[in-house]
């Protein structure tokens, strides 16, 4: 029988081990889930013969040496930072690792010792890092082997709340993590090239660039730029590409409302504020206005934002009851970014049969034989329920995939890495369309990069 560790029991790995005990028998597999949270793991766990839930503490030496020790592959579903002391274990008990996370400076750093011990340490095979990288590379590399040449490529995706659970003015909720929205885009600049020019968003300038998408029965959606896209273009192989960028989706209209807290500063979260315990929401909205005598919180933020009473950014700020004076923000400590999104929990927590969504847009523009085209492709998937949401599956699958091919060997390319190579994705996505994660493209003449209609550079 051959042992999986799954270290973290989180949101996105319920469909994760779903899929994995649907195979148990067949692959022989037997699954232990480590978490903090022993009883979260064992709802996970279903009661399935073929899986246990254990306590784990990643900074716990002993607990975690001794659980990867047992494991023939390790899959950690913890937050990225986390990961590296289970990767050190992993190289000396010579154990495969996969992750859905971002490969960090600290992971990198392995990959000398990862190769020597011929194992496969697999990063970023979520959604977003993951299947963006397969979908994309799949079509990169179909240009590539009929002799063409890429001149423009895009990619987007988003984590949204499904059409029918879209009940707020924001036209959002939560479908991850809270915390990573809250301080999206900071901590540097965006930079990507467009048509052979290099262009820099700062954060307080982030939430104004946005582009349009439009994805056919869907409707119209926005995109802001993610933080660094120029790093693509050596690992997807576009060194010589003129127009390359990176984006997170939403509903038009969102950026411009998020915007308004930028601006005031209550994304910040490099500093911690006083007296956040007692502190109310209309309190915390008006530490960030100048002090008046006479002028009220409402009239202090609308003249501070310039809009009007009549303006639909004034309904959003109503809707999320930020003028309350008896709710608190409860947290010791807090910083603005942190007050916030207790605030916004409170507004954006999906329901009990809410659905999600997830969206993803890539385009190609290329050339061939003279010729230039563009490939838009498209996914969406809208999730089934609060368990087996659309974020899960998308996460969820590709970590399993990945994991199963190691193990059966399918993948044998030593090192740390990510899925761009014909290896991986080419099964991976064949499988994902059993699941209904497919793309749909459309090809048509390339005209060059003009996504609003604008004349210039």
């Amino acid at each position: 029988m051959r042992h999986i560790l799954i270290i973290g029991a989180g949101k996105s790995t319920s469909v994760l081990i779903s899929y994995l005990l649907k195979k148990s028998e067949s692959e022989d597999l037997f699954l232990t889930i480590g978490d903090l949270d022993v009883e979260q793991a064992k709802k996970l766990s279903q009661g399935n013969e073929r899986c246990k839930a254990i306590f784990l503490d990643v900074f716990d030496k002993e607990s975690r040496e001794g659980a990867i020790k047992n494991a023939d592959i390790v899959i950690s579903m913890l937050p990225a930072r986390f990961h590296i002391e289970a990767a050190k274990d992993c190289i000396k008990f010579k154990k495969s690792l996969v992750t859905a996370s971002y490969v960090s400076k600290e992971m990198k750093a392995l990959d000398k010792e990862v190769k020597e011990n011929g194992l496969i340490f697999m990063n970023e095979i979520g959604v977003d890092p993951g299947i963006d990288h397969m979908s994309a590379m799949q079509v990169i590399d179909s240009i590539h082997d009929k002799g063409g040449k890429m001149i423009m490529f895009e990619s987007f995706t988003g984590g949204l709340v499904a059409p029918e659970s879209d009940t707020n003015l924001w036209n959002y909720k939560f479908t991850w993590n809270p915390r990573n929205v809250v301080v999206a885009g900071q901590g540097g600049v965006a930079e990507f090239i467009q048509e052979g020019q290099y262009k820099y968003i700062p954060y307080h300038r982030l939430f104004r660039r946005t582009e349009f998408l439009h994805v056919d029965g869907h409707g119209k959606f926005e995109g802001y730029a993610n933080r660094n896209s120029l790093d693509y273009r050596s690992i997807y192989g576009l060194d010589n590409i003129l127009t390359l960028y990176r984006g997170t989706i939403r509903r038009v209209g969102f950026s411009k409302a998020w915007n308004m807290f930028v601006q005031l500063g209550m994304t910040d979260d490099s500093y911690t504020m006083q007296d956040t315990m007692k502190m109310t929401y209309r309190s915390f909205i008006n530490s960030f206005l100048p002090y008046s005598p006479t002028d009220s919180v409402e009239l202090k933020l609308r003249h501070s934002l310039k809009i009007d009473q009549d303006d639909i950014m004034w309904d959003k700020l109503v809707e999320l009851d930020l003028f309350n004076n008896t709710k608190t923000i409860g947290l010791e400590n807090a910083t603005p970014a942190e007050a916030l999104q207790k605030i916004l929990m409170e507004k954006w927590t999906l329901d009990e049969k809410d659905k999600d969504m997830i969206v993803m847009y890539h385009k190609f523009g290329y050339e061939l034989k003279g010729e230039k085209k563009q490939i838009d492709s498209t996914m969406v998937l809208i999730g089934e329920d609060q368990i087996h949401t659309a974020m899960a599956k998308t996460v969820g699958l590709p970590v399993a995939m990945a994991t199963l091919a190691i193990l059966n060997k399918k993948i044998t390319t030593p090192g740390v890495q990510i899925p761009i190579s014909k290896e991986v994705y080419t099964p991976i996505l064949e499988e994902l369309e059993f699941h209904g994660i497919v793309f749909n493209e459309k090809e048509t003449t390339y005209l060059g990069y003009n996504p609003l209609g604008e004349v210039g550079n």
